[in-house]
């Protein structure tokens, strides 16, 4: 047996980033799943420049799924299992995200974040957001640029 029967294919990076922008920002509006986009792009430049962050990781998948960095990754939280589940798909939330994370690793998408790689919803201020200014806020989102 081969080994690569032995194990379930790779998701791609679009198929990563799609589900991280459901999983993060599936129900906010257009504007803040464009910005959870930005948030990944804007690390992903900062990783693969000369001497960048290398814990974000080297490419879009690696970077959605670093601990500790989408919380729809967790395994406990709330969206994680619906996340990977194939009817997700199914979803007319889902088909928005595949259009920006198409967008997104394309080069084709703005962003309205201002380089921002960090957020967190706007109803909400976690202990890293104190005393730090936002670059935007859209779709319920609040982004930061934290890095770079």
């Amino acid at each position: 047996m081969s080994a690569a029967l032995n194990h379930p294919p790779r998701p791609s990076a679009a198929g990563v980033l799609e589900r991280t922008l459901w999983g993060e920002a599936g129900h906010r509006p257009v504007r803040g799943i464009e910005g959870v986009a930005a948030v990944v792009m804007n690390r992903l430049r900062l990783a693969r420049a000369p001497g960048g962050p290398q814990h974000l990781g080297g490419d879009v998948a690696a970077i959605c799924r670093a601990p500790f960095q989408f919380a729809c990754w967790h395994p406990q939280h709330p969206r994680r299992a619906a996340m990977q589940a194939a009817g997700v798909v199914e979803d007319p939330a889902f088909a928005i995200c595949r259009r920006i994370a198409a967008r997104a690793l394309a080069g084709a998408l703005p962003d309205a974040t201002r380089g921002a790689t960090h957020y967190h919803p706007a109803d909400a201020l976690p202990r890293w957001a104190i005393g730090q200014v936002p670059t935007a806020e859209a779709g319920g989102l609040v982004f930061y640029r934290l890095l770079g």
